[in-house]
């Protein structure tokens, strides 16, 4: 893929209110007996050298998942850019990858088919797109870009896809929407937990 594994770290953003959730903590909703982070963490952990979680609240029930645990500078929710943030400050390695907590479907080789577009177009981060929707979360960071993130949030920037406007960022497609469902609301999680695309693992 052009970036070995060892120099990837990933990090699982949970750091958000839940809002359209009636303001519980996402990440830590059953879904099919075990908690959405934990889907996350069982695709992602494969793809990098080490996971980390980017979370405000419920330290020790995410600790427990054996994983750094890497909160916003901030305490205001300030967004997935200061999950970002965080993540790039703490980062041991040279990249990081970035995914939500509430997708269980990430794709298994988000991570090489991120790697190969950031390589190939010389470019400093690459995110997903899909025929229907971007998806800037699912992303992938040279740990240099961090200056820029900190100018763009000193500045009050919060919107990730005007931040990766302004950054030499690749945009590469993936054609399963379902991957990258995230999940929102709570009939959302029940609609989705009766599904049967998880039996279906490869997202291509």
């Amino acid at each position: 893929m052009g970036i070995a594994r060892e120099q990837i770290t990933g990090l699982i953003l949970a750091g958000g209110q839940g809002s359209r959730m009636g303001h519980v903590d996402k990440g830590l909703q059953l879904f099919r007996g075990q908690a959405m982070v934990a889907h996350v963490i069982t695709r992602l952990l494969p793809q990098v050298h080490t996971v980390a979680i980017n979370a405000n609240r419920n330290d020790q029930l995410y600790a427990a998942y054996g994983l750094p645990i890497w909160p916003d500078r901030t305490t205001e929710f300030a967004g997935p850019l200061a999950g970002l943030q965080s993540g790039l400050e703490h980062c041991p390695t040279d990249y990081l990858l970035a995914v939500p907590c509430d997708s269980p479907w990430l794709p298994t080789d988000l991570v090489s088919r991120l790697a190969t577009a950031l390589m190939q177009q010389e470019k400093d981060a690459a995110f997903a797109i899909t025929p229907q929707h971007r998806h800037p979360v699912f992303c992938l960071l040279k740990k240099t870009v961090l200056p820029a993130l900190n100018h763009f949030l000193q500045q009050d920037g919060r919107k990730m896809e005007r931040w990766f406007a302004s950054i030499a960022s690749a945009a590469v497609s993936f054609e399963n929407e379902r991957a990258f469902s995230n999940i929102n609301t709570l009939q959302e999680l029940r609609t989705l937990e009766s599904s049967d695309y998880l039996a279906q693992p490869d997202c291509e």
